[in-house]
């Protein structure tokens, strides 16, 4: 029994959850491909069209219309009308609708109003075009699809999260969108990128035709060396989440700055005061490592296509569109056509009825049948003349004519009527042979009439990615402690060494058996007493090193860059040996060593004297060169004199601490 009643269980929560997500994915997040937009702001767009007469409607009105078709509460039909009005295209605002640069909310539903935009009234609606179902109540029909003259999808974007799967369309520019079309007209290759309206840097090499990924940035200018202003911001912010994006970097020491103040209105104005010492140029590329003005995006295309959840790209979305423009232009001209036909035909039977004065055979007529059919009899002569068949509501038209209008009919009147008629008749059919040309044309009259009211925002550009570590303030300071053998950002390095870097450095350390690797910056970390030299690791430096072999009880010297390496892991800068040891490092390039040898009675001197520039730079696991056949008693530092005969100090020895030596004194 438990056993039947969990499979019924089991098998109504999978019913129930397929419908819900069904109903998620169609009816509430997803957009359908054909007129771009989501159920809610169709409903939205439908209301404010049955409401429309020119004038502006409260905000407030519109919601409690529009909950007539879309049974979510005011709450969702509030947001997405504020939302579908901020992208300036279809509605058209009048008070408080919020700031989109800066985050702020719109006023409440009662002060604001809204009314539709002459694009919206021109290109979004047609009754004779659309498909009307029953709304959730049954008491009134809500349109399937508008039928959108426009690639309303691409123009507006979308975003929305569903069961399963997730959307994110990028808006793209109105005359690009218009002229990319033209181009799938005459078979034409064509391209399209985003195009946002907070404006910004958009960097589009990695853009997938919709899908793939791009970066986006804020328009930075350097006011002067110490003060920067940004100007546009990358979609997806505000500039209240790119100041607090800024403050944080600041406060975990990526950048320092004094102030920060925004002055955005209608315009975008962040003020960036700097602190002493940095200035503006180094700062706008920590900026962009840092903080909200450099943003990745990630484009979704999934769409809602036939009543089915798609994944499509932009090409194939404006081909769609394309096609369907072409294809509502030839129904509506075809319209067209079947209504002029109409006028025309009814024009011609007004004609002949009254110049050929048919209505007088109706006086003897006793009967309605009679009249129908005296009237029919006196029709028949004139028929080739007319478009088609005579029926009997054609006649029952021509005798609700009035007596008052048949007395003052004008012959001229009526002819210039049917000629220009007949005008109208030929163009349409002409437009209809030529149903390109009369899209493309159709096209440029929008181009024409709303272009310059959507010119281009974002600035399509390339940049470079921007190295977090390489624009990172030097703001922590290692220190290691010969005496504890600890090392990291908590050592004083007293004694020891210490050396300022950044939380994205890397800390080489070498040790006197000549093992050396490479460790995070680290807060505290016990490393033993053998330490000889600690640093950034990757950098530049040139190590200028003479070690004893242990075999041999020789003495080598050799020089090397930092060098490569794998985070943690072990290596060596000659062979392993129990009484191999480094008995010199340094790392001043024209350092010079005197080197006192095992006495020799053979042998004049007991002293080799050499600067180290005279040696190559090799790899690190070079053997390096012999210093002589006898073993090294003693290095001593060499102070030279410079150019103007003063003492030139050597770099501080880093290991062992040599004795020093005057090269004058022997």
């Amino acid at each position: 029994m438990e056993t039947t009643q969990y499979s019924k269980l089991h098998k109504l929560f999978d019913t129930n959850f397929i419908d819900y997500t069904s109903y998620v994915i169609k009816e509430r997040a997803i957009p359908d491909v054909a007129d771009g937009l989501k159920p809610v702001q169709r409903r939205i767009l439908q209301t404010l069209h049955n409401m429309d007469d020119g004038r502006y409607h409260k905000v407030a009105n519109v919601v409690g219309e529009s909950m007539k078709l879309h049974p979510h509460g005011d709450a969702s039909i509030f947001a997405a009308l504020v939302n579908l009005a901020n992208k300036e295209l279809l509605i058209d605002r009048q008070g408080n609708f919020g700031n989109i640069y800066t985050g702020d909310q719109a006023s409440a539903a009662r002060y604001i109003e809204c009314r539709l935009t002459p694009l919206a009234r021109e290109t979004m609606f047609n009754k004779d075009l659309t498909e009307y179902v029953e709304s959730y109540d049954g008491r009134m029909r809500e349109p399937v699809t508008l039928p959108a003259k426009i690639p309303m999808l691409l123009l507006l974007g979308a975003e929305g999260i569903a069961v399963g799967m997730a959307t994110k369309i990028m808006p793209h520019n109105f005359v690009e969108l218009l002229e990319a079309q033209k181009k799938i007209l005459r078979d034409e290759p064509f391209e399209i990128f985003p195009d946002f309206p907070k404006g910004g840097l958009l960097d589009v090499n990695g853009y997938d035709r919709g899908n793939g990924r791009i970066k986006c940035r804020a328009r930075i200018e350097e006011r002067d060396e110490k003060t920067i202003v940004i100007r546009e911001i990358p979609h997806t912010t505000t500039t209240e989440s790119l100041s607090e994006s800024i403050e944080k970097a600041a406060r975990g020491g990526k950048i320092k700055i004094l102030s920060i103040n925004d002055y955005t209105a209608e315009n975008v104005e962040i003020e960036i005061k700097l602190a002493r010492g940095v200035y503006a140029k180094d700062t706008i590329k920590a900026l962009y490592a840092f903080s909200d003005c450099e943003v990745p995006i990630t484009p979704s295309l999934t769409v809602i296509k036939d009543g089915r959840p798609e994944v499509m790209d932009v090409d194939e979305v404006l081909r769609y569109n394309t096609d369907k423009l072409v294809g509502d232009l030839e129904k509506e001209l075809n319209i067209e056509l079947g209504r002029l036909n109409d006028r025309l035909h009814a024009a011609l039977l007004e004609q002949i009825f009254i110049e050929e004065r048919i209505y007088k055979g109706i006086e003897e007529c006793s009967s309605f049948e009679l009249v129908i059919s005296a009237v029919d009899e006196g029709l028949r002569p004139f028929i080739d003349q007319l478009l088609r068949p005579i029926e009997q509501s054609d006649i029952e038209r021509l005798l609700e004519i009035r007596i008052k209008r048949i007395s003052r009919y004008d012959i001229d009147k009526k002819k210039k009527e049917i000629k220009d008629l007949r005008v109208a008749i030929k163009k349409v059919t002409t437009d209809l042979k030529d149903m390109v040309g009369f899209t493309i044309g159709y096209i440029d009259g929008l181009i024409g009439k709303y272009g310059h009211l959507y010119p281009r925002r974002t600035e399509l550009t390339e940049f470079s990615e921007v190295e977090a570590r390489k624009v990172a303030l030097s703001n922590l300071t290692v220190g290691y402690d010969p005496e504890t053998g600890f090392l990291g950002t908590m050592i004083k390095g007293e004694g020891g060494f210490s050396f300022a870097c950044s939380e994205y450095d890397k800390t080489l350390l070498i040790f006197k058996n000549g093992l050396y690797k490479v460790i995070n910056v680290i807060d505290k970390l016990f490393v033993g007493h053998d330490v000889i030299w600690c640093g950034k690791a990757g950098d530049k430096t040139v190590f200028n090193i003479i070690y004893r072999d242990g075999g041999q009880n020789l003495s080598y010297v050799k020089r090397f860059k930092s060098p490569k390496f794998i985070l943690d892991k072990e290596y060596r800068l000659f062979d392993e040996h129990a009484k191999s040891e480094i008995q010199y490092l340094g790392t001043d390039e024209q350092g010079a060593i005197r080197v006192n040898l095992v006495p020799n009675k053979r042998s004049k001197s007991n002293t080799v004297e050499f600067v180290f520039a005279e040696f190559l730079i090799k790899g690190v696991a070079a053997i390096g060169k012999r210093i002589s056949s006898r073993a090294v008693r003693k290095i001593t530092e060499i102070v030279r004199k410079s150019a103007v005969g003063e003492s030139e100090p050597p770099q501080p020895s880093l290991f062992p601490p040599a004795a020093k030596d005057d090269p004058e004194s022997d």
